[in-house]
């Protein structure tokens, strides 16, 4: 019997839930620059995704997670499973990552990094509406929060600050076409 990629993620995703919260932190800690190591090793190209989410009042959702770049806050975001579109990844992140809902998602652009371990990062740029009331799932993710974009935490990643400013170009010269 063949089992579908999607269904061994759904398996794998609910074997994950069975490891203690603080042990799965520890081990994301661990595990993810052996996981960039490799990337590099195989000059892999990497593609996900990053979410720029309102609020109806036009605070955006910013997330703090428990392994990289821990002490910053950054934009929800993850990588594409094969076969998945930007917008499906992103509905998908935020749900994992905040358990909100995405709605009336819209790719606005697309960013290449090279990253110093010598990976690829490809990354699609996201914005949409968040619905519901954010929060923590505190595995990945240990502090979610909304805020006024002329209010972001002073440990507001630079990336996050770079892909606000493309979301603001993108968006002044959507409502002047």
């Amino acid at each position: 019997m063949t089992t579908s990629p999607r269904a061994r993620r759904t398996i794998a995703t609910n074997l994950i839930e069975l490891v203690p919260p603080a042990l799965h932190r520890g081990l994301l800690r661990l595990l993810q620059p052996v996981r960039l190591r490799i990337w590099g090793l195989l000059r892999r190209e990497v593609e996900g995704i990053m979410v720029l989410g309102f609020t109806d009042d036009g605070r955006i959702l910013l997330v703090r997670h428990s392994y990289h770049l821990a002490d910053q806050w950054l934009v929800p975001g993850g990588g594409r499973h094969r076969g998945e579109d930007a917008l499906t990844t992103a509905r998908r992140e935020i749900v994992e990552e905040t358990g909100c809902a995405l709605e009336d998602a819209t790719c606005f652009a697309t960013v290449r990094r090279s990253m110093r371990e010598g990976w690829v990062n490809r990354i699609d740029l996201v914005t949409g509406t968040v619905i519901g009331l954010p929060r923590a799932d505190g595995r990945e993710i240990v502090e979610v929060g909304l805020f006024p974009l002329d209010a972001l935490p002073p440990t507001t990643s630079d990336m996050t600050r770079e892909h606000i400013v493309r979301w603001r170009l993108w968006r002044d010269t959507a409502s002047k076409g």
